[in-house]
């Protein structure tokens, strides 16, 4: 029962001026829970997102003196969904990370655990990857990764990761990875799952533009409807859940 009322309880909902500071206050954020997961465990786990505010945040990070300030040999970057193109593909999430950070950090090769998008078959790189986070988390059967913290988006229809509106995916119970196939994208696109995601010890939003504020405000507000909502699903259940939002985003939500 405590933890479905704490899944329950409202998220942080934290609002920034512009999108400049909540990108310095993210790179605090990231440097913080590296420190407290690395000094507690020995390293950090994150599942990364694509999108304009997690780029700008990568590169931030990248620069001095936020890039001296993170132990990253004990780092492990992961990511919470790919789209099914190669590494090389503008498009690419990875291809974003590695362009904006990795390249500019010491961060081990072995450390950098991508999703392998290039596999002709979207199902079958899912599923390598799902076996990827069972290896590397020491996973048995019916258990799910707690990565440390979990970065996403919010797109205008309201999806997240890869979990779009009307998708299995959003329903999903068991797997760890999957492939939906997108419609409105006429593509596969690979996601983490909700139960992998709501596992999190941590999962930070990212929303900035004016041309997101009234769907954060739906999501956020208005009746839970995962399905035409995939958003909301997330609400981790032994973790946190904070929304790092600008003004812009924020100029819909009720007052406190």
């Amino acid at each position: 029962m405590q933890e479905v009322m704490r899944s329950q309880l409202k998220p942080e909902i934290q609002v920034f001026a512009n999108p400049e500071t909540l990108t310095q206050t993210a790179a605090a954020e990231f440097v913080r829970q590296a420190d407290q997961a690395i000094q507690a465990r020995g390293r950090f786990t994150i599942a990364l997102s694509g999108g304009s505010t997690p780029k700008s945040l990568y590169a931030l990070l990248a620069t001095q003196p936020w890039r001296s300030r993170i132990l990253w040999n004990q780092v492990h970057l992961f990511w919470g969904d790919e789209r099914h193109v190669p590494p090389s593909d503008p498009s690419s999430n990875f291809r974003m990370t590695q362009e904006r950070l990795l390249f500019q950090v010491p961060i081990p090769q072995e450390n950098v655990h991508r999703i392998k998008a290039e596999n002709p078959d979207a199902k079958v790189a899912a599923a390598e990857y799902e076996q990827n986070l069972k290896q590397f988390f020491e996973l048995g059967e019916h258990q799910f990764p707690r990565f440390d913290l979990v970065l996403l988006g919010m797109g205008s229809n309201g999806h997240t990761a890869s979990l779009f509106p009307g998708t299995d995916a959003v329903r999903e119970q068991t797997r760890l990875v999957v492939a939906s196939w997108i419609e409105e994208l006429n593509s596969y696109r690979i996601t983490l799952t909700p139960p992998v995601l709501n596992n999190a010890a941590c999962v930070i939003f990212f929303v900035t533009g004016s041309e997101k504020a009234t769907m954060l405000k739906t999501v956020l507000e208005g009746q839970y409807q995962p399905d035409r909502l995939p958003a909301q699903i997330i609400r981790p259940t032994q973790g946190k859940v904070v929304w790092m939002v600008d003004q812009a985003a924020a100029s819909s939500l009720s007052p406190n």
